[in-house]
């Protein structure tokens, strides 16, 4: 009979477990969902706008995912131009054009606000 009490605890502590890695698993999935959507929307915020189409270029696109993990990519639809704009480039007559620093910035803030967002969710339970 003790070991049927003991089985059945311990059947009941897997099974908390379970429910919070569950919860914890799709929290921690929203917080990285969430700091991609601030990434982006920091870039877009902070980017040269000639035109507006270098703005409207930048993206969230999930780069992997499984049942325990999500990996998110903020990307431009205009290869090389990022890059360019962030850290300058030689003009064709000479000089250089001045870094502009949009990526970095905005990178950092969805840094913190991942760690925020977890630390939260762990107190929260």
């Amino acid at each position: 009979m003790g070991n049927t009490s003991v089985g059945n605890l311990a059947a009941e502590v897997m099974k908390q477990l379970e429910d919070y890695a569950k919860v914890t698993t799709e929290g921690m999935k929203k917080a990285v969902n969430n700091a991609g959507k601030t990434v982006r929307k920091e870039i877009q915020a902070g980017a040269p706008a000639r035109t507006g189409a270098y703005k409207k270029s930048w993206k969230v696109k999930k780069t992997d995912e499984s049942s325990n993990k999500l990996e998110v990519t903020v990307h431009s639809s205009k290869p090389g131009l990022p890059h360019l704009l962030e850290h300058g480039h030689a003009k064709r007559n000479g000089g250089r054009t001045a870094a502009q620093p949009h990526i970095a910035p905005a990178e950092e803030l969805g840094i913190e606000q991942l760690e925020q967002d977890i630390e939260r969710m762990i107190r929260n339970g």
